[in-house]
């Protein structure tokens, strides 16, 4: 085979790792039923509203979507009470954090502060566009390091980012965190805050500075529709920045990496009420009664403003997967992200959530 020359970077390039799919467990297994309760999807699927719009414009999917969907930018930016200028839509806020490395970052001199045991997007990214990456660790209970992170920070950091809520503790940071945090760092430094899972942090208006967005010049918001909107296969988020760097981004970028389904699919996510409403209720309930359980089976249990729980299971926790997944349960434990004696979980339905349980609790105990 012809060996072709690529960076060296690539040549030992870890890939990101995907969970199992229900697929590949029920044909390893050979079980007629999976319950997966490992990528943090919604519960409760999508939206029939949804699906109904996504059929109705099937059949314009031959045509080019208006590039860098403006009627989307437009809702998103009523919804969260911001300026649309401040808008950049993407295919998955994956892309909005490619883009600024890429676009933030000056390969060789810049440098990217995060801390441990968190998403692999953000080490693959600063590795792709030769940015260094200053990695803080966390403390004894993985609690977030807001302070030593600025202590990391020098005037060649182009980002600090801070996933909040956590993924996968389920810790969050607070508003008055990230304003201090915000007013330490370099004068040209960014600080990145990744919401993925913000719609389901309670009270919203403790934990997101998007509502005083305004205030804040040096501050970047990342946000999704794979979760709380239930679009994780559609592929569509974005990222709420400064205006003059939202501006030469978008103008800098690739064109056309909002599908035109995607778009439709993520306003009507907006405009249905309903079903955001159902999937937090059935979130919260959820996450109250994972944490309660849990905690009497003898595991120890983070406080999670997510919509998975992070637990530390009484026998190891390899063993419990694979025990689960025999049983046709999927769970994530969390070697990848260095913590490998805890087991994430997201929540699912009502039903789920009690098999999970019943079933745990033999693995545990029976």
């Amino acid at each position: 085979m012809r060996d072709f020359t690529v960076r060296p970077e690539i040549r030992d390039f870890a890939p990101y790792v995907p969970g199992l799919t229900i697929e590949q467990i029920q044909e390893k297994y050979g079980l007629d039923t999976v319950i997966k309760l490992a990528s943090n999807e919604n519960p409760l699927g999508t939206s029939p509203v949804v699906q109904k719009t996504i059929a109705a414009h099937a059949a314009r999917a031959f045509r080019y979507p208006q590039n860098h969907s403006p009627r989307l930018v437009k809702a998103i930016a009523r919804t969260a009470g911001v300026a649309e200028e401040s808008i950049l839509v993407g295919n998955g806020s994956d892309e909005i954090i490619d883009m600024l490395f890429r676009m933030k970052g000056i390969p060789g001199q810049s440098n990217v502060v995060c801390y441990g045991n968190s998403f692999a997007m953000y080490r693959m990214c600063a590795k792709l566009t030769g940015l260094e990456y200053r990695e803080v660790p966390r403390g004894d209970d993985f609690e977030l390091p807001l302070a030593a992170m600025a202590e990391a920070a020098d005037e060649n950091t182009a980002m600090v980012i801070v996933t909040s809520p956590d993924n996968p503790t389920g810790l969050t940071a607070t508003v008055d965190d990230l304003s201090v945090l915000a007013g330490v760092l370099p004068k040209d430094c960014l600080l990145v805050v990744d919401e993925a899972y913000i719609e389901f942090a309670w009270p919203p208006e403790s934990y997101s500075p998007v509502q005083a967005f305004d205030r804040f010049e040096n501050m970047v918001v990342l946000r999704t529709f794979s979760k709380a909107y239930g679009l994780a296969g559609l592929r569509v988020g974005y990222g709420i920045l400064p205006p003059s760097l939202a501006a030469v981004m978008q103008n800098a970028r690739i064109p056309f990496t909002v599908n035109l389904l995607a778009e439709e699919a993520a306003l009507a996510a907006l405009d249905d009420e309903v079903f955001f409403h159902e999937t937090l209720q059935l979130v919260l309930r959820g996450r109250e009664y994972f944490t309660k359980e849990l905690t009497r089976l003898g595991c120890k249990v983070w406080p999670s403003q997510s919509n998975f729980v992070m637990f530390e299971p009484v026998k190891p926790a390899q063993a419990v997967f694979k025990a689960l997944l025999g049983k046709g349960i999927i769970v994530r434990p969390l070697a990848s992200f260095g913590m490998g004696k805890c087991i994430r979980v997201n929540v699912g339905t009502d039903a789920e959530n009690t098999t999970f349980i019943t079933v745990l609790e033999d693995i545990l105990h029976g």
